[in-house]
């Protein structure tokens, strides 16, 4: 059964050229508007156990990194957040399904190119689902 939270969202801000304090404040700054999107679950940093070979770490969490868990029907308003920040270059990860992928983004068509990517993989999952229960 697929539950409402299956499609993780890691996003990485660490090549902004912000000092620690600065990138760290920056993905605080954008944790609470990110949990006011339609589909997020859930958002919170990344814990250091979490963190990703080679990622530095502030305080306990990945810097400059964060991770929403989201309804995969809504997964749009997600990436029209993100849109907030395609005049920079960021790393996306997406989990769903068992099923993951990475990307970096660097602008609106990139974004739409992961957002593509992504809903192609949902599609694919719920196709996989419905036929396992038909």
């Amino acid at each position: 059964m697929v539950t409402k939270s299956d499609v993780q969202v890691t996003v990485s801000l660490t090549e902004l050229g912000l000092d620690d304090e600065e990138l760290q404040a920056q993905v605080q700054n954008l944790l609470p508007q990110l949990r006011d999107v339609d589909g997020v679950e859930d958002a919170d940093l990344v814990a250091v156990t979490e963190v990703p070979q080679g990622s530095k770490a502030l305080g306990g969490f990945s810097l400059g990194t964060f991770k929403a868990l989201v309804n995969p029907a809504l997964i749009k308003p997600v990436f029209d957040f993100l849109g907030r920040l395609s005049n920079k270059t960021f790393e996306i990860e997406v989990e769903a399904y068992g099923e993951k992928f990475k990307a970096k983004a660097s602008s609106k068509e990139d974004l739409i190119f992961i957002l593509e990517k992504t809903e192609t993989l949902l599609n694919n999952a719920k196709n996989r689902q419905d036929s396992n229960n038909g």
